[in-house]
């Protein structure tokens, strides 16, 4: 390998945006994980509260 055909090669890499595109993906799936994990979480507390609040006014307690 000489030279040229190095130098020809690390150019094509440096060129090539297919690696960027990967890393676009990743970081979009990360940020809606975090959007479903944050939304599920919100959910799951508002409905404890609300089995919560039902459970109470069925038996009669004050919760």
């Amino acid at each position: 390998m000489n030279l040229q055909s190095i130098k020809t090669s690390v150019v094509k890499f440096l060129k090539d945006e297919d690696g960027l595109t990967i890393v676009e993906y990743a970081v979009a799936g990360g940020l809606i994980t975090l959007g479903a994990v944050t939304a599920f979480t919100t959910l799951g507390t508002n409905v404890k509260t609300a089995i919560t609040s039902l459970g109470c006014a069925v038996t009669g307690k004050t919760c």
